[in-house]
């Protein structure tokens, strides 16, 4: 229930903040509310991810790229992630999340995000996207450029997180010596 006052509270406040550019770094403020703690009294791991999802929400909405997939029957999964560590958050701690889109390639949509208090990040994740139809399959790369307009060549994704993105493929059981 906890996260969805954090929604409506993200979704309230986009008018007021200001309008950004898919390509723009999107600074979404939280704090830690006691909900958000693990036994050992620090933010618990999963309560980052969780609120990475809604500083996404932040993004698309200030870019104006939300109301572009919905109206298109499009919407974002998380196919994959991967997150470092760096520091605690502690009780009413607060932070913000940095969201940046750092590229596409001819599949997936590459998300970097930052959790930042007083300069210093605490956590860094990596998310691979990918957009769907409503109707049934995947969003093609030329459709989604449609929005993506202008990728800056700044935007390239980076040789690691491709490697990444090709060792966090979909296994078969049998490929994992398990059986």
């Amino acid at each position: 229930m906890h996260l969805y006052f954090r929604l409506f509270w993200v979704r309230l406040r986009t008018p007021a903040r200001s309008r950004l550019g898919i390509w723009d770094v999107c600074k979404t403020p939280y704090r830690v509310w006691p909900t958000d703690l693990d036994l050992f009294g620090h933010m618990t791991n999963s309560r980052y991810l969780a609120i990475m999802d809604l500083a996404r929400m932040d993004l698309m909405y200030r870019a104006r790229a939300w109301s572009e997939f919905t109206s298109r029957g499009w919407y974002p999964v998380v196919a994959g992630q991967t997150i470092s560590f760096f520091r605690s958050l502690q009780p009413w701690q607060k932070f913000e999340v940095h969201t940046r889109v750092l590229g596409l390639d001819d599949r997936w949509t590459y998300i970097e995000q930052r959790f930042v208090s007083k300069d210093k990040v605490y956590a860094r994740a990596i998310v691979r996207t990918r957009f769907l139809k409503k109707s049934g399959g995947s969003v093609e790369h030329d459709e989604l450029e449609q929005i993506f307009t202008d990728i800056p060549g700044e935007h390239q994704i980076p040789e690691w997180i491709k490697e990444w993105a090709s060792h966090s493929r979909p296994i078969a059981v049998t490929d994992m010596g398990m059986d």
